[in-house]
């Protein structure tokens, strides 16, 4: 599905009163997840125990 097909169909998908920032934080996850997919499908990932290691400081509290 080409870039231009996956933000038509996510506006299709978005109720009519969606504001412009609505459709620019549905664009930039969808954006992240593909990024991450791919990063993950050229083998570049993050060893569980690194991201366990880690996480705590990742947290807001």
């Amino acid at each position: 599905m080409s870039t231009k097909q996956i933000v038509a169909d996510l506006l299709q998908k978005l109720p009519d009163d969606a504001t412009l920032h609505d459709v620019a934080r549905e664009i930039e996850f969808v954006a992240g997840v593909r990024q991450g997919l791919a990063e993950l499908d050229r083998g570049e990932r993050i060893p569980l125990e690194q991201v366990e290691r880690e996480l705590p400081s990742w947290v807001i509290r």
